[in-house]
């Protein structure tokens, strides 16, 4: 399901209820998707929004009243989009099911169980995306087959696609190389026939093998036979292929001119990385194709490891940048010593894959995915590695998946190796991660634990740090002001993103004790800048979790008071989604910090299904534009328009208004001119450890 961090669903609700409506939204946002909502008003507003927008989901009220839903599925269907439209009902009987299905709806879920609700847009949403992403891989294999035959006929090498052994392909080159004028001549003819008759048998072998499914050879040295029956040296590669959607061998055939030794030393350099002496990157993607092609048409298992050793940055630093060859070097010999074995019985490979990053590719099932893994990590923790004249203690961060039926695609291999990879640095490092797709569950269980780990030594042994972006004022205002963004303290200069685990610590009830944590702090950095003489004020975000009661408020004035500052160095942003659903606790925790002397800023403004309205129960000193807003303003004129509505209402109510991610001088110069009071982003100065920006 495309519910990424930058994939967001856009979702249409038909429902007589705003409240309601907003209800569903906070919903989804608390499970952590992404949501841009949109809610019609009447019919014809909705035939407008199906035309002009892109629309992923209908969620529409079955006892709505402004627009029914038997109208709803009309207008869905008569807009010609594969849409996917769900019910949304406070109660369900044989009757309004019957009469849901009747209509068209894809699913039916209860307004009051919103678990039921959740599951059922995901299912719809992912069944969306997966007939959308068949659709595109239909287009891109009419044309990539196309592309693909062109180029064949083109090449200069001879190629054949054989079935069966059997030819079913062949282009210009190859049919020369045999003396055929044309691919009838060879339609349907044995690969064996163009085989010299001593060695018939040990290729008709090797063709037994790889219908099996046993992995190619890189090269495979015979004599050929032309149509006159000469023969000739010759060398052969084979590649799992799908030729007309039927899957086969493509084969290269060439002639073999110079000494055969030579020639086989020419190709072992051609395969290898010359700093470490591992595979290369084409060469291994070739292997993990050929693995990922058997355990989808095999049932064969293999598994990928990546692998990188672990605060490389600060290595490079100590050793010098002269020695990062050197230093991967070692790291490849650490790797090849503890693959010894494997890698001379075949039933592994290493490879270079990327800039400081190894692969290994190895035959077997999850568990001696998982055990080699180890291994490989045990050997790098274990002994201190030499790098040239110098030595150093290395540990190894590695991420790997077990390749099967459920994963079969060289993009998701990769993906989800890579990912156990990151995984593993932000949780410290020297860490194996392994993604089992037939234990999803456990490694995600583990995964988080792990985290939930890692945030609590975080609170108990202060490994939060802030990091500061300069606040700037379009209107002449001065003064100082940064917004304060939390990071976890990786170590060794390196920080972990909250996206990466405010979700975990939502869900393990610890959002509470980091809000304590970015308050305590924030006003322990003002009073220092103002004891130095250069007052700030911060802008700090805090959860809905410090809703719940009035203690984060007391904290604020306990605080403050111990640090002899007053509250107006100090702004708390709350998300307007949670604002909304939230109403009386956010307005009664405003007004407690206000008594303290704080402001109350309200951040994301504008995403919801009606933000002007909770301006009229909530009065927040900022606003933030939602980031979606500055995304490609200059191109978008809509946005445009709601960033200037937005500074106009918030100006005429006395709110100040504030842009964030701004990226390029001509949305600077729409903001400007739209009356934003307020902007930050990278264009300007990016977020960093120090305060340094020059206001004045």
């Amino acid at each position: 399901m495309a519910n990424g961090t930058d994939t967001a669903l856009r979702l249409m609700i038909v429902d007589d209820s705003v409240e309601d409506a907003e209800a569903i939204v906070s919903c989804l946002r608390n499970a952590g998707i992404a949501v841009r909502p949109l809610r019609p008003d009447s019919a014809e507003e909705l035939a407008t929004m199906l035309g002009g927008q892109q629309v992923d989901l209908v969620l529409a009220a079955q006892q709505s009243n402004g627009v029914p839903l038997e109208e709803v599925l009309q207008l869905v269907k008569t807009s010609g989009k594969d849409l996917p439209v769900v019910a949304v009902a406070d109660r369900v009987d044989d009757a309004s099911l019957s009469q849901a299905l009747g209509f068209g709806v894809r699913a039916i879920a209860l307004r009051s169980k919103p678990q039921q609700l959740l599951r059922a847009v995901r299912t719809e949403w992912a069944d969306l995306e997966a007939r959308r992403a068949l659709r595109r891989l239909e287009a891109q294999v009419r044309e990539t087959e196309r592309r693909c035959d062109a180029l064949i006929e083109s090449s200069r090498d001879p190629i054949a696609y054989v079935h069966e052994g059997m030819h079913i392909r062949a282009n210009s080159a190859y049919l020369e190389m045999f003396g055929y004028e044309s691919f009838e001549d060879i339609e349907g003819m044995s690969l064996l026939d163009l085989v010299a008759p001593q060695h018939v048998d040990a290729f008709k072998a090797l063709l037994k093998g790889l219908s099996k499914g046993e992995p190619a050879p890189p090269r495979y040295e015979l004599l050929a036979r032309d149509i006159e029956g000469d023969t000739f040296p010759a060398v052969m590669e084979f590649t799992s292929a799908l030729y007309e959607g039927e899957p086969c061998l493509q084969v290269v055939f060439r002639r073999q001119e110079s000494d055969p030794e030579l020639a086989r030393e020419v190709e072992e350099l051609r395969q290898r990385d010359q700093t470490t002496g591992l595979l290369n990157r084409p060469t291994f993607l070739h292997a993990l194709e050929g693995a990922v092609a058997d355990a989808a048409q095999n049932q064969g298992q293999h598994g990928l490891l990546l692998l990188e050793p672990d605060h490389y940055q600060r290595l490079l630093h100590e050793i010098g940048l002269d020695s990062a060859d050197a230093l991967l070097e070692a790291i490849a010999e650490r790797l090849r010593n503890t693959l010894a074995d494997a890698l001379a019985d075949g039933s592994a490979v290493a490879a270079r894959f990327g800039e400081h990053t190894l692969a290994v590719l190895l035959r077997g099932d999850h568990v001696a995915t998982t055990s080699l893994a180890e291994r490989i990590r045990e050997a790098f923790a274990a002994q201190v590695l030499e790098i040239g004249q110098r030595s150093a203690a290395i540990t190894a961060s590695i991420g790997g998946v077990q390749i099967g039926e459920k994963i079969a695609s060289v993009t998701q291999v990769l993906a989800k190796a890579n990912q156990g990879v990151q995984s593993s640095i932000g949780v410290g490092g020297n860490r194996t991660e392994i993604f089992d797709p037939s234990a999803v569950d456990r490694a995600e269980e583990e995964r988080i634990q792990a985290w939930v780990t890692r945030l609590r030594d975080a609170l108990d042994n202060d490994r939060f740090l802030f990091h500061y972006q300069p606040v700037i004022s379009l209107q002449g205002e001065s003064g100082a002001m940064y917004e304060a963004y939390i990071r976890l303290d990786a170590g060794a200069g390196e920080t972990v993103p909250p996206l990466s685990f405010l979700q975990i610590a939502e869900e393990h009830g610890l959002l509470w004790e980091i809000d304590r944590w970015v308050v305590e702090h924030a006003i322990a950095v003002a009073a220092e800048r103002k004891r130095a003489g250069q007052p700030v004020t911060l802008l700090v975000k805090v959860t809905q979790a410090s809703l719940a009661d009035d203690s984060l408020a007391r904290h604020v004035g306990e605080r403050l008071a111990a640090a002899g500052i007053g509250g107006e160095h100090l702004v708390l942003q709350l998300p307007e989604a949670k604002v909304f659903t939230h109403l009386r606790a956010a307005q009664e925790f405003a007004a407690a910090v206000a008594a303290h002397g704080c402001r109350v800023g309200l951040e994301q403004f504008g995403a919801g299904l009606d933000s002007f309205q909770l301006l009229s129960h909530f009065d927040p000193a900022f606003l933030k534009l939602d980031r979606s807003f500055t995304e490609d303003l200059p191109k978008n004129a809509g946005n445009q328009q709601r960033v200037a509505e937005i500074a106009a209402k918030a100006r005429s109510l006395g709110i100040r208004s504030i842009a964030e991610f701004v990226q390029d001088a001509a949305s600077m110069a729409i903001l400007f001119s739209s009356g934003i009071d307020y902007v930050e982003g990278y264009f300007l100065a990016p977020a960093g450890p120090d305060m340094n920006y020059e206001f004045e």
